[in-house]
């Protein structure tokens, strides 16, 4: 039986918090991620991660050195294979689309999941933003694994799905699938995950990075996968953040996806990711 869990009870700590829809996201204000006693709040801003699914702050100018040290506060961090290996600081991962780089990111889809161990969350920090568009969507992935029937939260639950780095950075890093593989071989997560710490069954398949539904025909994983993926279009379980210079998104990647709208082009959009390790997806019955 699914863990209920009540988010009534956890506690944020003094933070004022400004919901952004009932379902997912909430603004922090009034908050310093860059302040010398910010780990005295980690253990508030932590909870309302997990109250959340995806949290916001606005005005943090932070250095990237800041901008490390407030992520390290959630865990080890991750350096993605796309970040140059001479830039100084490994754990940022710059975004930057322009007049010669249209965004790519404009799928939902969670991050790394090619990984063994795949991201506890990602903390992205707004550096150049467009006059208008550009902004982010977050789906709450657990909502969407309430919304199926019975009968078909019954069925995935027994699935495994396989997560293959190359479907999207075999052509972005100019490598051959083979070439990443033995670095980055695919990994096996099951279809419907237990998020760690609440407890609550998700949805872990994105259009992204997952391949194939393991024990189906090819039909039947494509039409499977399919339809997990437009659960998470569901406006009802979405929020839409816009953002600003200085703006911060914070989500927790084992329960969220995500999808980077990229309707600005030919405009500057400039991001810097910190992303924190997480821990092996699992499915407990």
């Amino acid at each position: 039986m699914a863990t209920t869990f009540d988010r009534a009870k956890l506690d944020t700590g003094g933070l004022t918090i400004k919901p952004m829809t009932p379902a997912i996201g909430a603004e922090i204000l009034n908050i310093d991620l860059g302040a010398t006693d910010i780990a005295s709040r980690i253990p508030a801003i932590r909870a309302a991660l997990l109250k959340h699914g995806v949290i916001f702050f606005r005005d943090q100018d932070l250095t990237q050195e800041q901008h490390i040290a407030f992520a390290r506060h959630f865990g080890e961090l991750e350096v993605h294979p796309a970040t140059p290996k001479d830039q100084p600081n490994p754990e940022v991962l710059r975004i930057a689309h322009g007049p010669k780089s249209r965004g790519q990111e404009n799928n939902w889809h969670s991050d790394v999941t090619w990984r063994e161990k795949p991201s506890l969350g990602s903390i992205l920090l707004a550096r150049e933003v467009p006059e208008c568009g550009g902004d982010t969507c977050f789906a709450n992935m657990h909502l969407a694994y309430e919304r199926l029937s019975d009968q078909m939260k019954c069925f995935c639950e027994g699935l495994t799905a396989v997560h293959d780095i190359s479907r999207v950075f075999a052509r972005r890093l100019k490598k051959a699938p083979e070439e990443l593989h033995d670095q980055y071989p695919p990994m096996r997560h099951p279809v419907i995950r237990t998020h760690p710490e609440t407890g609550e069954r998700v949805i872990y398949v994105n259009t992204a990075f997952t391949s194939h539904i393991e024990g189906l025909s090819a039909e039947e994983s494509r039409w499977l996968l399919s339809h997990l993926y437009k659960t998470a279009m569901d406006v009802e379980i979405q929020c839409r953040f816009r953002w600003e210079v200085g703006s911060i998104a914070f989500w927790d990647n084992r329960v969220c996806q995500h999808l980077a709208v990229s309707d600005y082009f030919p405009a500057r959009r400039v991001m810097e990711r910190v992303t924190i390790a997480g821990d092996k997806p699992y499915f407990q019955g």
